[in-house]
Formats: structure tokens, C-alpha cells, sequence
């Protein structure tokens, strides 16, 4: 006689049920469509051994254990490899990835300066883009089809030779740090004072916890994120860690997305993003920051 119970196990019986085969876990429920009853191994067992002294079952049971063929479930792993290989890092200099920073209005002169040029294969493919290293290692990556990282993912810090700054300007993405340094050429080109300060690039809003850590030793800290929900909240965290030392200089490229837009001149007042952190700001009572003196700009 053979009967099969379906589900979490199934139990093969032959001649006076002298042999059990048990494939999966014996705590799980057990149903038997044939009897119209359901229990565990132990109601299992009163059936098979038609007693209810539980030592006898347990005896039973560990009797049979050693007959128990497990069931692997395990499945060959998959080999992984890193996305990105066999990285070269070179001077910037190529034509197509030039276009493109000019496309982004950017000064190429000081993109030359500020970042390099990747190559590499992902998934196999070779390509090729803008890099801009922080000070873990690894690079922010950018080209006209691509946005992404090559680990490890950190921050950027840009210390001046010398004496150390009181001042250190706060930026989202590198393209606002460049947007940054190409303005300040454009309206000062005789003074820029680009190295009167030091600057730390997040990279990602995510890395803002890092940025609060390299800021501590400075006395004026200028906040130049996004024009949205992210940005206003990674401000106002390193507002809450350094309080008055800290100011919000968006404003000044308020109906601007970011920096680049602002340098580009597209404007998108109409984003809700946008709009959202405009709010965010007039519910905390936010005062207008101060505009700079006239004649620098940004």
C-alpha cells in the first residue's frame, strides 16, 4: 500500500509502515488528503505507531532520523564579477568628453585641472568618461550617456595649500563645483580667489554625514546644494551640527535647479522639486540669505 501526503513532506508507506522517508522539515504541517486530517510529525507519528505515549513517539521517531535523506536545496553559486575593470586613468584631453563640458557651459581649462579621464570596460564594454576622485579612491563618472561611480562612493575634499581656510563652500555634484569655479572666472577674472577657501563636493545627498565630519574646523561654511527637497534637507542638516557658522546661498540661484542650470540659464521655476523646497523654507521661517557684495556675484 503507498499513499503520498502532499505539501512540506512527503511520507512513503510500505508493508506495516516499517519505513518512513521524510523530504523537508519535520515541524511543518503535515495533511493528509486521504484521512481529511492535518498536525505535525508528532500527530504523524500517533498515526503510524497508533500510541499516544509521547517518549515512545519521540524513541520513534530518532529511530528513524538516521534514515532521513535531506534534500539539498543549495544552488551553484554564480560567479560575480566587479562591473567595472581594468581601469586608466589619463589627463583630460579627449575631444568628445570636452564637447560635452562645454555643452555644460563649464570652463575647460579647469576641468583639465579638476578631473581626469577614465577608461574602462563595464559589463564587458569599453568606455570611456569624465572622472572626478574623492578621497576614498574612486571616482564620480559622467559622459553625455552616462552617471555613475566607481567604488568606493565618498566625498570630496579640496584643502588649499598653505595656511588653512576659515571658509569652505559645500556643493552637491562636481558639476556645481566646476559651475561654481567657471562663474567666479567669468565675473572676476582678474581676482577669482579660487583657493581663498576650501570646498567639499558630497557627491550624494546620502553622503552628507561624511561632509559634517571634514567640516568642523571651519568658521564660515557656505551651503550651495540643489534647489530642492534633498539639497534643503542636507543643508539644514549641516546647519543643526554647526548652527550660525552655516549659510544657505541657493537663494541666490533661486528658480534654478542647481548650480549648472543657473550657469547655463535654464531656467525651471515650474519643477516641482523646486517648488517644494521654496515651501520647506518659508515653514521653517528661513531668512533670505544675504546677497554678496555687488561687483563678485557668485
Amino acid at each position: 500500500m503507498e499513499s503520498r501526503m502532499r505539501g512540506d513532506m512527503q511520507v512513503r508507506f510500505g508493508g506495516r509502515y516499517e519505513e518512513t522517508y521524510c523530504r523537508k522539515a519535520a515541524r511543518r504541517l503535515v495533511p493528509s488528503l486521504r484521512a481529511g486530517k492535518g498536525g505535525n510529525i508528532i500527530a504523524l507519528a500517533k498515526e503510524l505507531y497508533c500510541s499516544d505515549h509521547l517518549p515512545y513517539l519521540l524513541n520513534r521517531i530518532t529511530e528513524q532520523t538516521p534514515h532521513v535523506r535531506p534534500v539539498s536545496f543549495s544552488f551553484p553559486q554564480r560567479r560575480t564579477e566587479p562591473s567595472f575593470q581594468h581601469l586608466e586613468v589619463r589627463d583630460l584631453t579627449h575631444p568628445a568628453l570636452l564637447r560635452y563640458l562645454q555643452g555644460r557651459g563649464i570652463n575647460i581649462e579647469l576641468a583639465k585641472r579638476e578631473c581626469k579621464e577614465l577608461h574602462f570596460t563595464h559589463n564587458g564594454r569599453p568606455f570611456f568618461a569624465i572622472g572626478f576622485p574623492n578621497i576614498a579612491g574612486g571616482y564620480e563618472v559622467r559622459n553625455s550617456f552616462f552617471k555613475g561611480c566607481i567604488s568606493p562612493k565618498d566625498i570630496t575634499h579640496i584643502r588649499q595649500q598653505g595656511e588653512p581656510r576659515e571658509k569652505c563652500l559645500v556643493f552637491e555634484g562636481f558639476m556645481d563645483y566646476l559651475s561654481f569655479l567657471t562663474l567666479r572666472m567669468k565675473n572676476c577674472p582678474t581676482m577669482p580667489d579660487l583657493d581663498r577657501q576650501d570646498y567639499a563636493i558630497l557627491n550624494s545627498t546620502a553622503n552628507v554625514s561624511k561632509a559634517i565630519d571634514v567640516l568642523s574646523p571651519y568658521e564660515r561654511i557656505h551651503c550651495m546644494l540643489d534647489n530642492d527637497k534633498a539639497g534643503y534637507e542636507a543643508t539644514q542638516a549641516i546647519a543643526s551640527e554647526y548652527s550660525y557658522r552655516v549659510r544657505d546661498f541657493s537663494d541666490n540661484y533661486r528658480g534654478y535647479s542647481d548650480l549648472n542650470d543657473y550657469l547655463c540659464g535654464r531656467k525651471q521655476e515650474q519643477k516641482n522639486s523646486i517648488s517644494q523646497a521654496q515651501e520647506m523654507k518659508q515653514e521653517t521661517g528661513q531668512r533670505a540669505t544675504p546677497r554678496q557684495k555687488r561687483g563678485r556675484g557668485i
